[in-house]
């Protein structure tokens, strides 16, 4: 964590103690994600920017590096930073990738895609990216079904295109909204990429009792594999759930005892206009302003566990940390009692399951036995600080 900077007043002033001001972000990393443009050239269904009609509603960025440059001088100068490249689709705007990874060479980077002009980017692109998140919901049928006819198929043929240019990581992204999608599509993802994240869709209607059975037998069957596997099975919901359970410190000594998805405490979504934000479901939200890269201020992050939030109370609080702070916040800081009760509860309920059943094997006589390299890839996973972890 940085050092609080501490301001003494001249000595004729009258002071009974002295004033500290400390860093709006809590530990030595930040993550800056940078959102390139809010264009895209798919039309999911479920695509969050939908909310607040953001989607498009700023073609291109419109501070300039040097700008960009001051804030991050002022700001973020006594922190590791790595950007995340985001958008939109962060591609339409490959010109500024590239300007920014020239300004800054000792930056980490991560490039978040839907995959479909992966093709596209020049090698000085590919070697300079830590990880490159690829947007996929699984199967052919499924990911052409909320994507469009034939983007499966393209984006796995483009990542494999690439992939020897690629100096860092490939990881799939899944938005696990459809009830239909089965181990096998998950699992072929496990064999297709480096990683495979998934994370269950806030939406309403996607959780009823038949869906939610048939995504609990789906998580057996993950939890069933990753244990009997020879080699690391790399899916990071499980992988990340079984390192806070076997080495509880690493739950917290990132996110200090906050939340996994990094909201309240070292990320700044950034859009293209400057404004910034904790989390990108919610730019649309006036209170959830955090910064202003023009401006050059910057606060701490509005999204925060609050009292209201169940959290303290959950089963799942030693290894969940809180899940997803946006979540939570309009169930409970914000009252939503439908969204609750249709998206969040169910959720909840399903990381909870997915906890369970990893205690089923015995995590730690699991971890104790496992080969020295699988134990070193577990507990320092480097794309645990590109996603949220928890599902």
């Amino acid at each position: 964590m940085s050092t609080p900077v501490t301001f003494f007043p001249h000595p004729s002033q009258k002071v009974t103690e002295p004033t500290q001001v400390t860093s709006p972000i809590l530990g030595n990393r930040v993550e800056l994600q940078l959102l390139t443009t809010l264009t895209c050239n798919l039309k999911c269904t479920y695509c969050s920017l939908g909310v607040g009609d953001m989607v498009g509603s700023q073609g291109k960025v419109s501070y300039t590096p040097d700008v960009l440059d001051a804030f991050v001088k002022k700001h973020l100068s006594e922190h590791e930073v790595y950007i995340t490249f985001y958008g939109g689709e962060p591609t339409l705007n490959l010109d500024f990738i590239k300007e920014i990874m020239e300004r800054y060479p000792t930056f980490r980077f991560q490039l978040q895609t839907n995959g479909t002009l992966l093709d596209n980017l020049p090698d000085g692109v590919l070697s300079n990216l830590s990880n490159i998140l690829i947007s996929i919901d699984g199967g052919e049928e499924i990911t052409d079904g909320f994507r469009g006819r034939g983007i499966y198929r393209q984006v796995v043929k483009n990542a494999q295109a690439v992939r020897d240019r690629l100096a860092g990581t490939f990881t799939a992204r899944v938005t696990w909204s459809s009830e239909e999608t089965s181990f096998e599509e998950l699992d072929e993802l496990a064999s297709t990429f480096d990683y495979v994240y998934f994370q269950f869709v806030a939406g309403e209607g996607t959780y009823t009792p038949p869906a939610m059975e048939k995504k609990k037998a789906v998580i057996t069957q993950l939890v069933d594999k990753f244990f009997a596997s020879e080699e690391l099975y790399p899916m990071i919901p499980i992988m990340g759930i079984v390192r806070n359970k076997v080495l509880p410190t690493r739950a917290t000594e990132l996110y200090h005892g906050k939340t996994q998805c990094r909201v309240s405490t070292h990320i700044l979504n950034v859009m293209p206009d400057g404004k910034i934000f904790p989390c990108p479901d919610m730019m649309y939200a006036p209170e959830m302003l955090q910064g202003d890269v023009i401006a050059n201020w910057l606060k701490p992050s509005p999204l925060q566990p609050h009292p209201d939030m169940p959290c303290d109370r959950c089963e799942a609080q030693s290894w969940c940390r809180g899940n997803c702070m946006k979540n939570l916040y309009l169930a409970y800081v914000k009252n939503d009692q439908r969204y609750r009760n249709n998206v969040v509860d169910p959720i909840c309920d399903l990381v909870r399951f997915l906890g369970r059943e990893i205690d089923r094997h015995d995590p730690h006589a699991w971890y104790a036995q496992a080969p020295l390299g699988v134990r070193k890839t577990l507990r320092d996973c480097e794309v645990y600080e590109y996603v949220e972890i928890m599902p």
